[in-house]
């Protein structure tokens, strides 16, 4: 039996060329730069090629080409991803979706919107305005991050607590599997049979399919929203507070927590008026009609005062409400100003152990001499960590994955789990072995290979081997008798 020969770079880029435009088929190393990585920079690999298909069919043939090779493909949409997942293989072709931006259809009636997946995230409200709707899910970058991204990834945002996260609002999506099948998923009725396939493809990261179309359901835009802002005198106070208000019967629209670094960076970007001296600070928004709003904003006030907030300011102004969520959603960019580089983590935690887990990165900080400024959207749990560092400094990169990996251990061990919306990609594949036994591990195989049999979807990333993860939990159980054996000789 002989193996047919790989096609060469030359020859599938010859390919592609026959039906994509010669100047959208990227083969030069200058030009296959940017596509290193996503927006975890720390993470390269250079692609061996780029395509960017204008047409669904063009995406099947890509597909059905590369599949006929045996090359791996990479799908990748604005790049703003957080964990690596939109790194490419160095022997495989990113497929990218950027020419794929146009808004086919919005349904004000049946209050919907049909999407290609390069349309970014802000303008499906923008465009859906006019009809006095607007679409839940709003991550920090939806400036610039696409729907189709945000399916991979299952994006969140600060409004997720009340409106959920992209699988609570998209009603199916169109995809093209591994081998060139075009297939939909996902039903315009209010219920259907069968397995529930579109909550799967949700935040599976490209590893089961490519997305060429996404539908989504539009809310209402609210009466009236406005903004609390509580300042506290420590950080367990803060999380506190996040249980109660919601323990108190009120569901904020968004619910979002900040602790004392990202406080003044923020504020410093934003000019937001920040309690600059608070050691944590929430954001509660409540919306919904003129009534229910007055009514909750004075409880939700009260909730605070009594569990000791030491400021409180209420936005009394749309203009101001705005400003107030613009210094949360410029916090990223915002400790960039105070740090060389910063490493966005994401973990998920029971909102019970948020002052528990506050205080242990705290002690985490002290222990591996590095900074960390808490970001994250307090409501859900989901803690969003950046780890201040400089990658000139030899072996520092090193100490930010080490401290990385504890606060995602950290999370697993409280009962929460080691993503929330950034996604496993390269970064957390090593925490998979943690939160995952090999029997479950084994289901995550097993769901990959009836999508994609040969693996040449996103290869290496998600879904760590049984052997990887059987030896990383070696390593990490012969450490810890290491650590156990020194604390007793101590």
């Amino acid at each position: 039996m002989t193996t047919k020969p790989k096609a060469t770079k030359a020859q599938l880029a010859e390919q592609f060329r026959t039906f994509i435009d010669p100047d959208y088929v990227i083969t030069d190393d200058e030009t296959l730069k940017p596509y290193e990585c996503d927006g975890l920079a720390m993470y390269r690999e250079m692609p061996m090629l780029v395509v960017l298909p204008e047409t669904v069919d063009q995406v099947q043939r890509v597909m059905r080409i590369c599949h006929e090779n045996d090359v791996p493909v990479v799908a990748r949409g604005a790049g703003t991803g957080l964990c690596a997942g939109a790194m490419p293989h160095k022997e495989g072709v990113v497929l990218s979706l950027a020419k794929f931006d146009r808004i086919i259809n919005i349904d004000p009636i049946g209050r919907t919107a049909r999407l290609q997946p390069g349309v970014r995230n802000l303008a499906i409200s923008e465009e859906a305005a006019q009809y006095g709707l607007y679409y839940g899910p709003d991550p920090s970058s939806q400036i610039a991050c696409t729907i189709g991204g945000n399916v991979a990834e299952n994006s969140g945002g600060v409004h997720c607590l009340k409106y959920g996260l992209t699988v609570h609002n998209i009603l199916s999506v169109e995809m093209v599997t591994a081998d060139g099948e075009l297939i939909n998923i996902g039903s315009d009725g209010l219920d259907s049979c069968g397995m529930d396939l579109l909550a799967l493809i949700t935040g599976s990261e490209g590893l089961l399919g490519v997305v060429t179309e996404v539908k989504v359901k539009l809310l209402p835009t609210p009466e009236v929203a406005q903004v609390i802002m509580a300042g506290f005198d420590s950080v367990e106070k803060g999380g506190d507070a996040v249980g109660g208000i919601i323990s108190h019967g009120i569901i904020p629209g968004g619910l979002e927590m900040m602790d004392g670094h990202a406080i003044v960076a923020a504020d410093d970007f934003a000019q937001a008026g920040y309690p600059r001296d608070a050691k944590a600070l929430l954001l509660c928004e409540v919306d919904g009609t003129e009534e229910e709003v007055h009514e909750h904003i004075a409880e939700a006030e009260e909730v605070f005062r009594k569990l000791g907030a030491t400021s409180i300011r209420t936005s009394q102004s749309e203009e101001e409400r705005a400003l107030l969520w613009k210094g949360r959603k410029s916090a990223f960019p915002a400790v960039g100003r105070i740090s060389p580089d910063y490493y966005c983590m994401d973990g998920t935690i029971p909102r019970r152990y948020l002052a528990h887990v506050l205080l242990e990165m705290e002690k985490m900080s002290d222990e591996f001499g590095l900074r960390v400024a808490n970001v994250f959207h307090a409501g859900d749990g989901n803690l969003h960590p950046l780890i201040l560092f400089d990658a000139n400094v030899p072996g520092e990169f090193e100490t930010t994955e080490a401290f990385g990996s504890k606060i995602l251990e950290l999370c697993v061990e409280v009962g929460g789990c080691i993503t929330g919306e950034h996604g496993v990609g390269v970064e957390k594949i090593r925490q998979m072995a943690v939160q995952f036994n090999d029997e479950e591990l084994q289901q995550f195989h097993d769901v990959k290979a009836a999508f994609d049999p040969t693996g040449m979807l996103n290869p290496g990333k998600g879904v760590p081997t049984l052997k990887f993860c059987q030896e990383y939990r070696s390593i990490e159980h012969k450490q810890h008798k290491h650590e156990q054996t020194d604390g007793a000789h101590g």
